[in-house]
């Protein structure tokens, strides 16, 4: 059996938890967003709008003055307080998948271990889908340019996309087998050996594959965070569909079966809130992969995509705030985003 050194001392938190900034990487004209590119830019702009209000952004950028500059022009000049640009080539904009996934230290302050640990697995276009050379070579510029705190440990031989895991910060990280076994990723490695690595290196008590569940026109293989989202107080969020007709509809289903079976390590069952199923959305003629449960979680807020579809998005709202009800609700119009198969969690990565 191969062993993996297990990052003992150090686990892997919640999303909810405190943090210190979240990242960015910018969009520009010499990526797939350049049919849109000011629909986009203004939703980026949008996006900085709320998160500086409340903490310190990263901006990933080949053109740092030209980004600088579009933000500066609707935001004005304070909200610079509040962010940090660096610079270098980027293929995408895509920060959940290629960014650093943060181990956080369990020790008491004063000890010697220190505080964080990044863990930098490969990205690589989710399957060699796309180009993602520049992007998996992101997080080692930020870590050897002394922009984020923490040791660099490099996965480079391992394919892991942020968004393709979940944790409770207490032990269970989620997951699904059909993004995390799917082609091109890590064989020929099997289910087995893939959980080992997850256990050790997340320093997991267990490892929750879901096996049902996936979005038409998700280029990702079925991440977790487009489909079940892990809130406080053993809460999960995820999207159910009503609609018999719908192709989406089974495979829904049958994941709603697999999260009701599901229990805690304590053997409780969790609490279940249900996020409605946008109604569907085309471009070009191609089905978009819409979803609600890809929100953004920051330290006094929650940011929920919207959809132009006034009575879907409110539901939504509603329910991200009942699973955090300390923290404001605020939605942020998602439909240029989606364009490309992603969402408004996909675009960013918490730094804690």
């Amino acid at each position: 059996m191969t062993t993996i050194k297990r990052n003992e001392g150090y686990r892997l938190p919640a999303e909810w938890e405190p943090q210190s900034g979240i990242q960015l990487t910018w969009p520009h004209a010499g990526t797939d967003w350049k049919p849109y590119l000011k629909e986009i830019t203004d939703t980026f702009v949008e996006l900085v709008r709320e998160f500086a209000r409340r903490e310190q952004v990263l901006i990933v950028t080949p053109d740092v003055e030209s980004t600088r500059s579009k933000i500066t022009e609707q935001l004005g000049n304070d909200v610079l307080l509040n962010i940090t640009f660096f610079e270098c080539e980027t293929n995408d904009t895509w920060a959940r998948d290629h960014g650093a996934i943060t181990m956080v230290s369990e020790h008491i302050e004063g000890n010697k271990i220190e505080k964080y640990r990044l863990l930098d697995f490969r990205f690589n276009g989710w399957g060699e889908k796309f180009d993602w050379e520049k992007d998996n070579a992101i997080t080692r510029q930020l870590s050897t340019g002394g922009v984020l705190s923490g040791t660099l440990e490099s996965h480079d031989d391992f394919v892991l996309e942020g968004g393709a895991i979940e944790s409770d910060g207490h032990g269970t990280v989620m997951t699904t087998s059909t993004c995390l076994l799917a082609p091109h990723r890590n064989q020929p490695l099997d289910r087995e050996d893939i959980e080992l690595r997850l256990r050790e290196w997340f320093n997991a008590e267990r490892i929750v594959w879901l096996d049902h569940g996936q979005l038409i026109g998700d280029d990702t293989d079925g991440h977790i965070d487009t489909l079940v989202r892990m809130a406080p107080d053993n809460t999960l969020l995820y999207v159910g569909c009503d609609d018999e007709s719908d192709p989406q509809f089974a495979e829904l289903y049958a994941m709603e079966e697999e999260l009701r079976a599901l229990r805690t390590l304590q053997g409780n069952p969790y609490r279940l809130l249900r996020l409605p199923m946008p109604r569907a959305i085309y471009y070009d003629d191609d089905r978009l992969p819409a979803t609600y449960a890809n929100f953004v979680i920051l330290n006094e807020a929650v940011i929920v995509p919207t959809y132009g579809q006034p009575d879907l998005d409110e539901e939504a709202m509603d329910l991200v705030g009942q699973a955090f009800p300390d923290r404001e609700i605020v939605g942020i119009d998602a439909k240029v985003v989606v364009r490309q198969h992603g969402s408004l969690h996909c675009l960013t990565m918490q730094i804690k």
